[in-house]
């Protein structure tokens, strides 16, 4: 058996602090502050004990005790229609009789979770031309010509508007 390296009793000295208890009637609060433990863990360890006797005191695992509900094929066959008919997951959920968690979660895996996944993306449309350089895009931009240099450049708003030269 491997134990917690944290613990401080191993099932020997669970089963030794719960016989104690039991046998010769000493105080469970005392055995525990004794064994620096908790009054709450004293007890459970002794509801262990009564419900399983010494086998019940040995480390159990940490793993869920229920595994997560998957659906039947044909459940699977029915939610994926639903939704093709653009059912809410509740809706679908009630009609299976299922969980929402498990009904959503399926949907998910399936590529179903969003309404906006059910209809297909448009292509991609693409211009492809016989030969390199058939479609050729040129910007043009013209520029104005002035007479002479504006304020921005020397700074004096004086010196009146230059008319553009065409």
């Amino acid at each position: 058996m491997h134990t917690h390296p944290n613990a401080r009793l191993t099932a020997l000295g669970r089963e030794w602090l719960v016989r104690r208890h039991i046998d010769e009637h000493v105080p469970l609060a005392e055995l525990a502050c004794h064994a620096g433990i908790s009054l709450r863990t004293a007890y459970k360890w002794l509801a262990r004990f009564r419900s399983g006797g010494p086998a019940a005191l040995v480390d159990r695992r940490s793993v869920r005790r229920n595994q997560r509900r998957t659906l039947d094929p044909q459940q699977q066959q029915q939610a994926t229609a639903l939704r093709h008919e653009r059912c809410t997951m509740r809706r679908i959920a009630k009609a299976l009789a299922a969980p929402l968690s498990t009904t959503g979660r399926w949907l998910k895996s399936m590529g179903l979770g969003r309404l906006k996944n059910l209809q297909p993306k448009e292509p991609v449309r693409r211009y492809q031309w016989a030969q390199p350089g058939d479609m050729i895009h040129v910007d043009t931009k013209q520029l104005a010509r002035f007479e002479r240099v504006g304020h921005r450049i020397t700074g004096d708003r004086r010196l009146g508007c230059s008319p553009g030269a065409g």
